[in-house]
């Protein structure tokens, strides 16, 4: 019997090809499919991405006068039966209403991914100076407060593909909570690397997790702590900042990775410096440096700009129209009139805000212009590093009611 011309026939004509096959699946009782929550793969994935994590503080650690660590388990009550695998290195966004502002805002993991297996998830919150959610959540959050958050976002981890198997991390202020977290993943065995910690502080006393990193020091031969005192002479300190001096010091021989987390201020300095060392561009690691407050210090930014402007927002349907300063970006102005939005990093890199510009000028600082290039040609800005420079209107996607 001669083949079929396979290029010749027609799709319809395979089934007169199988008629037993035909005839049982007519003959076969219809059954209804499985929840696609049940397979495997599926379970797995939602564990490791939930939409939603409902947490609980279990417990308070306080560092100082202005500094608290938190332990937050999983809130089972609210269906949250386990928390999810993170990576060193990695944030949560918390949920938070404050009066009428609904606003989320990121804070790096402090603890372990092994700390979190055992049930705590650690968020260490450092007060600032205006900073409206660091301070709500230090002057309200007890014992038992019920805390709604994100999974585990950020690449601000270790990548051996990519990174050296030494790090010089950097950190100033509240930007030491994710090399805690690598610190002691390094310690744990869940990382491969050495960590050579460059710890900016004004004094001793303001440096947090300054005794437990010392224990940890004595532990693991893989993790040196270097204290580095802007504002006091300690013999067992450096003095002053962090300079590329200061880093060929302490760094070995060959390739080497450098982690950079603090305040804009650290960045702007340390980048200086970090340029003249000769560093491939992949060796150099910045953490979010949280939101971009004053974009008339750039270079590009127009002269004479007018100090407010109107804003229509639309959203899922509904218009309001509000008036947004031009020196505070367009998601501030949104949450400090009662809009919410959606956001997760607040500096310009997850998308999360992702919106149309319908009408108008804004300015976002190519510094954290973290746009796709698609975007650029199709008028999508993110309001959260985006400031106004005449009326605008903008198309925001509503914020995910949990």
């Amino acid at each position: 019997m001669a083949k079929p011309n396979l290029r010749k026939l027609n799709p319809m004509d395979f089934t007169k090809m199988t008629p037993t096959r035909d005839a049982k699946i007519e003959s076969a009782p219809a059954k209804a499919l499985p929840a696609t929550e049940s397979y495997v793969p599926n379970q797995i994935a939602n564990a490791l991405h939930p939409d939603v994590q409902h947490l609980k503080v279990a417990k308070i650690v306080e560092h100082g006068t202005d500094a608290k660590t938190y332990f937050l388990e999983a809130n089972s009550s609210k269906g949250t039966k386990a928390l999810a695998w993170f990576s060193a290195g990695q944030y949560l966004s918390i949920s938070l209403e404050i009066g009428k502002v609904k606003l989320t805002r990121p804070y790096s993991l402090s603890s372990s991914p092994r700390e979190a297996l055992e049930g705590n998830y650690k968020l260490t919150i450092k007060r600032v100076k205006d900073g409206l959610a660091s301070n709500y959540i230090l002057d309200n959050w007890t014992v038992g407060t019920e805390v709604t958050a994100s999974e585990p976002l950020g690449v601000f981890t270790y990548e051996p593909l990519r990174d050296a198997n030494t790090i010089i991390g950097i950190a100033g202020g509240s930007g030491i909570t994710p090399f805690r977290s690598l610190a002691k993943a390094i310690a744990d065995g869940d990382e491969d690397a050495s960590l050579i910690l460059l710890y900016g502080s004004r004094t001793l006393e303001d440096a947090i997790f300054q005794e437990e990193f010392k224990e940890l020091e004595k532990s693991c031969n893989k993790f040196k702590l270097v204290n580095v005192l802007s504002h006091e002479e300690n013999e067992a300190c450096e003095k002053g900042f962090i300079t590329a001096e200061l880093i060929k010091k302490y760094a070995p021989e060959g390739n080497y990775s450098l982690f950079l987390c603090g305040p804009q201020a650290m960045y702007d300095f340390v980048d200086k410096e970090i340029a003249t060392l000769g560093l491939r561009r992949k060796f150099i690691r910045h953490e979010l440096f949280g939101e971009y407050f004053n974009p008339s210090k750039e270079t590009d930014y127009p002269a004479n700009v007018a100090p407010e402007f109107k804003v229509t927002v639309r959203i899922a349907g509904n218009k309001q129209t509000i008036t947004a300063p031009a020196d505070t970006s367009l998601l501030r102005s949104l949450e400090a009139n009662g809009i919410a939005a959606p956001a997760h990093c607040r500096s310009g890199e997850c998308g999360w805000c992702h919106s149309k510009l319908v009408s108008g000028e804004v300015y976002t600082p190519k510094s954290i212009d973290g746009r796709r290039e698609a975007d650029l040609i199709y008028g999508y800005i993110h309001p959260c590093c985006a400031f106004p420079l005449s009326d605008v209107t903008i198309e925001v996607p509503p914020m995910k009611k949990y």
